[in-house]
């Protein structure tokens, strides 16, 4: 079995967990994980500082290195994010479109969550932790992938996620990180 495949399989399990958490949970997770990044952010820099003189190192465009550069402002902002989205009302379990049939049916539509989420996206740090809070918040685990050139702020950020996870009691796997940077 690849780890890939290993990934994939503890994602899933970690879906039974985080379908029932409710949504003090996940906020309390987001908050942990907004806490987390505020606490640690020396950690997250140097990371990213790491990624920025490869990069550079590598010729990346400018517009490009812009993305992938991490400042105390911009983790400030990332942070005032998930903030904002621990804020934001539970989508799962609303009911829309509810009618009732002729035959007396009640028919609706109840948000629930879809599972497993893989993302992949390019070189922006950034990226890593908005998808995971949203894929958090609407109850889904999320496998990210991000470009190769951002792979230290990726792992670093993921891990501190993940910590924020544990320390309230939701499996590590809601948040996960591709670790292989090859497109095979």
């Amino acid at each position: 079995m690849t780890a890939l495949q290993q990934q994939g399989q503890a994602a899933k399990a970690a879906t039974y967990v985080l379908a029932t958490a409710g949504t003090a949970k996940k906020n309390a997770a987001l908050n942990a994980i907004a806490d987390v990044l505020t606490e640690r952010q020396a950690e997250w820099l140097s990371a990213n500082a790491e990624d920025v003189a490869a990069a550079k190192e590598a010729g990346m465009r400018p517009a490009m290195l812009d993305r992938l550069t991490l400042t105390p402002e911009r983790v400030a902002g990332i942070v005032d994010g998930v903030r904002q989205v621990a804020a934001l009302p539970d989508p799962i379990g609303k009911v829309d479109k509810m009618e009732t049939r002729p035959n007396g049916l009640i028919i609706g539509r109840r948000r629930v969550p879809l599972g497993v989420i893989a993302i992949i996206f390019e070189a922006r740090p950034n990226v890593t932790v908005d998808a995971a809070a949203l894929c958090l918040k609407s109850g889904n685990v999320c496998i990210l992938r991000g470009g190769k050139e951002a792979i230290r702020s990726n792992r670093c950020v993921a891990e501190l996620m993940r910590q924020a996870l544990r320390s309230v009691g939701l499996p590590e796997d809601c948040i996960s990180l591709v670790q292989d940077t090859s497109h095979e």
